[in-house]
């Protein structure tokens, strides 16, 4: 059981360790190197309001 509860933790802090505020500096390099085939039509609406204007 022990083992359980430090997995989940584990993998608890690694999520939150991968998130960037939507228009963060962090995040519009993020989304600079990531294709824009892999875009969402959410995140090429952020990436423009956030990063380009």
């Amino acid at each position: 059981m022990k083992k359980l509860s430090l997995l989940l933790a584990t993998i608890f802090v690694l999520s939150l360790a991968g998130c960037t505020k939507v228009g963060s500096e962090a995040w519009c390099a993020d989304m600079k190197e990531k294709p824009k085939g892999d875009w969402s039509t959410n995140e090429a609406g952020d990436f423009a309001k956030h990063c380009v204007f």
